[in-house]
């Protein structure tokens, strides 16, 4: 077997800053840094004609390489195929999935060329890790050119249900894709179930004595690897953050979220509630503002378009409802914040709302977790559908489909005592350092290594 060589990661994008930003960005960088290697991505910019692989500057430690994609190649395998396709699919919406041909065929194409680019670069020995679902079949793509280097690929979204794959155009493919990577990393235990299922029950893969999968001649891994953040990052930049940016009266209470503009985030959901709870509230209580940050993501598809009109509605009609005329109810920011404003305003906030329908890990509950004060914390309200419920055991959970059951949860967190505060915002914080970034990339890149690298029956 050849010597251990690089580590080459595959993302959709490439960092082009010299000092990255960004947990993952970080975490990856840090990999490379340590092992030496080669990142390859996206630029983000578009040519007229695809193009090869230009080397971008770096570090000395290990070398990036970009390629552009075309407009139509934008168009098909970015914004068509993978983000209303695989992006609604995999995050159980099948009823807004728009699947159209020709964009499954700019998929295949660019990672077909990707895959031709990879090929180039790779050398014996070394290992590559692949992410996210833009990704899929580049395994598969690297195989049929002969590569058999150690492959690995991390999901960061959920692993759809079973039942949902059935509405994937290429439902036949995802088995041999899946199984071309030597280790197929998904966030959650939940995930893991949803991938083993399927396998078992659509395809013909095997259950080997060693606890992997066998399909066709390949043999392959199914596990959880449940990403952290860089703790101490976060609790640095909210100590420095100035939690007086708003102009919120200290005794009232501020209710956040931050997401991006996404149907998956159940942000109108949050907004019913929100406006449930001032339903019920005491009017003798304390006032409680919501403040949503949602900048916005692919607002080429119509999709996100018409969420974030039915947003906008609904804030109104709230704060139409409620509003006094020195108090906004409901207070919605639809643009990005930089970090450091984002860290004070999660050190400021009681109540943190992070309830997605659908989401594969949700680092915003481990960030607000990380960004607060031990001698006053506030409280998470984290949806059960978040891959974060499998870990934070100390937030309140609740089902983001009952915006009644969100209400009380809201009016519950905002009469909390200090003492349960406390309790379980330790919980978690014992939960977020012992599996932080650094945790995270060690774990998987270990699980990676020990894998065999022939694979063949």
């Amino acid at each position: 077997m050849a010597a251990e060589g690089r580590l080459i990661v595959v993302s959709n994008r490439i960092p082009t800053d010299s000092q990255p930003s960004g947990g993952l960005v970080v975490a990856l960088h840090d990999a490379l840094m340590t092992r030496g290697g080669v990142w390859i991505g996206s630029s983000g910019e578009t040519a007229e004609s695809p193009g090869p692989l230009h080397e971008i500057e770096g570090v000395p430690e290990y070398r990036k390489f970009a390629y552009d994609l075309t407009e139509e190649e934008h168009r098909g395998f970015y914004l068509g195929h993978a983000n209303s396709v695989i992006w609604p699919l995999f995050h159980h919406r099948a009823d807004l999935i728009d699947v159209d041909e020709e964009s499954r065929r700019q998929y295949m194409a660019v990672n077909a060329r990707v895959a031709e680019m990879v090929a180039q670069v790779v050398e014996p020995g070394d290992i590559l890790w692949v992410h996210d679902y833009h990704f899929l079949p580049l395994g598969h793509e690297l195989r049929k050119r002969g590569v058999t280097n150690r492959i690995g690929f991390f999901l960061h979204i959920p692993f759809p249900n079973p039942s949902d794959i059935a509405a994937l155009p290429d439902q036949k493919q995802l088995g041999p894709w899946v199984s071309s990577f030597d280790l197929f990393g998904l966030q959650t235990q939940r995930d893991v179930s949803a991938c083993l299922e399927w396998l078992r029950t659509s395809t013909e893969a095997e259950f080997t004595l060693r606890g992997r999968m066998k399909l066709a001649d390949r043999f392959f891994e199914v596990r959880s690897f449940p990403i952290g953040i860089d703790v101490e990052s976060f609790q640095e930049a909210a100590d420095a953050a100035d939690i007086t940016i708003t102009d919120l009266p200290v005794e009232q209470k501020l209710v956040l979220g931050v997401d991006r503009l996404d149907y998956s985030k159940g942000l109108p959901n949050r907004f019913e509630a929100f406006g449930k709870y001032l339903g019920l509230r005491d009017s003798d209580g304390p006032r409680a503002t919501m403040l949503q940050i949602a900048p916005p993501s692919r607002e080429d598809v119509e999709a996100y378009r018409d969420i974030r009109t039915e947003l906008e509605s609904m804030a109104g009609s709230v704060n139409g409802e409620h509003a006094e005329l020195d108090w906004t109810p409901i207070r919605y920011i639809r643009r990005p914040l930089p970090r450091e404003i984002v860290a004070g305003l999660y050190r400021r906030a009681d109540v943190m709302l992070v309830t997605p329908l659908a989401d594969g890990m949700n680092l915003v509950a481990k960030e607000f977790v990380a960004a607060q004060d031990g001698a006053d914390p506030g409280v998470l309200i984290l949806s059960h559908f978040a891959g974060a419920a499998e870990q934070l055991d100390g937030a309140l959970m609740v089902n983001p489909y009952d915006t009644s059951g969100m209400a009380r949860a809201i009016d519950q967190a905002l009469a909390m005592s200090l003492h349960e505060r406390h309790a379980r915002w330790l919980s978690m914080m014992q939960v977020i350092r012992d599996t932080d970034i650094d945790w995270w990339t060690e774990s998987y890149l270990r699980a990676l290594r020990s894998q065999p690298q022939v694979q063949v029956a």
